[in-house]
């Protein structure tokens, strides 16, 4: 089987796998982070068929619908991969893009590196910024049931992993957590630009959004 291919099979199999999803972590998400991972790989010397795999399989399955239990996704992913008669060592990268990808409170240190996951890892990080970061973020947060905004309760930095796993604060702490830090950890110069107005926006909307929370016009 060609890689054109399996990259097709790849995306009818998450499309399946993630139909019914929370919006925020849906097939859509999937394609925007596949179509932004390939458009910075056009800058970079990496294997397109591991970056288009590892951006299509990156949240297969997202510990934090799992329990927290970050084991499921690299196995859904090789289960998948072996069937489709993908090679051992790509799929040993699948897994390590899907082991190392996410922010975790900020002080996760990867175990693993390479260009493929760097570029992955800013087309993902690219999708928790601007206006669909807004709206990704809006919307999680209702499916947590979560206040939008509790003046009492101020952010956290400097999270734990467990402890950023385990939040339950409002919605608007998580730009203080995590979105309005992203913009200084992009690894591409791509990504980096593609970042900058994406970060202005956000800081935009917070800024309105307590305005408006405070009377001010």
């Amino acid at each position: 089987m060609n890689k054109e291919q399996i990259v097709n099979n790849t995306k009818v199999f998450v499309k399946e796998t993630l139909k019914g999803a929370e919006g925020g972590h849906d097939y859509f998400h999937i394609e925007r982070v596949y179509k932004n991972a390939m458009l910075i790989a056009k800058n970079e010397k990496v294997d397109d068929f591991v970056v288009a795999l590892g951006a299509l399989l990156h949240d297969i399955a997202d510990s934090k619908f799992y329990e927290g239990d970050e084991t499921i996704g690299p196995k859904k992913a090789r289960f998948f991969l072996e069937e489709e008669g993908v090679s051992e060592v790509v799929i040993v990268h699948v897994e390590n893009v899907i082991k190392n990808i996410s922010f975790k409170g900020g002080n996760f240190k990867q175990n693993f590196k390479s260009l493929e996951l760097d570029v992955i890892q800013d087309a993902d990080r690219l999708d928790a910024i601007g206006a669909i970061g807004i709206a990704r973020c809006f919307n999680y947060g209702g499916f947590k049931n979560r206040e939008l905004y509790n003046p009492d309760i101020p952010p956290k930095l400097n999270m734990t992993k467990e402890e950023y796993k385990n939040s339950t604060a409002p919605t608007l702490n998580h730009f203080y957590e995590k979105l309005l830090l992203l913009k200084d950890k992009f690894n591409t110069n791509t990504g980096k630009e593609l970042a900058k107005q994406r970060h202005e926006f956000m800081e935009d909307f917070v800024s309105k959004f307590l305005d408006e929370y405070n009377g001010v016009n």
